[in-house]
């Protein structure tokens, strides 16, 4: 009795799975031309340019912190300087453990600058190229001249 249900619920779940995988291939068979389509060599919209160009300056912002503070004096959290300190401190107490796991934390923090200013810098490339498309950054004026 039980396998006889089991086997009806298997069918029928395979049964709704083949007839949603027939009508998903049908509705991509026959492509319709995208309203939002650029007409003239433009960036294609779907690859999240335009997002990346709206966003463009809250992503600036977010590296150009994480650098200040990566590079900020010993009394800052997160500055590399201050796991140093803290690290000299654990070595004047003789913490062996929590000297090794901040060395750790050092190595990966000092990992990070040259991470983020390649980003910084690829940031440039993208303004620039952003610039050059028809969805500027966000605030900033779509200064078409014709």
């Amino acid at each position: 009795m039980r396998t006889t249900r089991t086997a009806v619920a298997v069918t029928a779940a395979a049964a709704a799975l083949l007839t949603a995988a027939g009508t998903a291939a049908a509705d991509t068979a026959t492509p319709k031309p995208s309203a939002s389509a650029p007409a003239t060599g433009k960036a294609p919209t779907g690859d999240g340019a335009r997002a990346l160009c709206k966003r463009l300056p809250q992503v600036d912002a977010h590296i150009d912190r994480a650098l200040a503070r990566l590079n900020g004096p010993a009394t800052e959290r997160g500055s590399i300087a201050r796991v140093q300190q803290r690290i000299a401190n654990a070595d004047a107490k003789g913490d062996t453990a929590v000297s090794t796991f901040l060395k750790d934390r050092l190595a990966f923090r000092q990992s990070l600058l040259p991470s983020l200013n390649k980003r910084s810098t690829d940031l440039g490339a993208v303004r620039t190229w952003c610039g050059t498309q028809d969805f500027p950054a966000k605030g900033a004026k779509k200064g078409k001249t014709k």
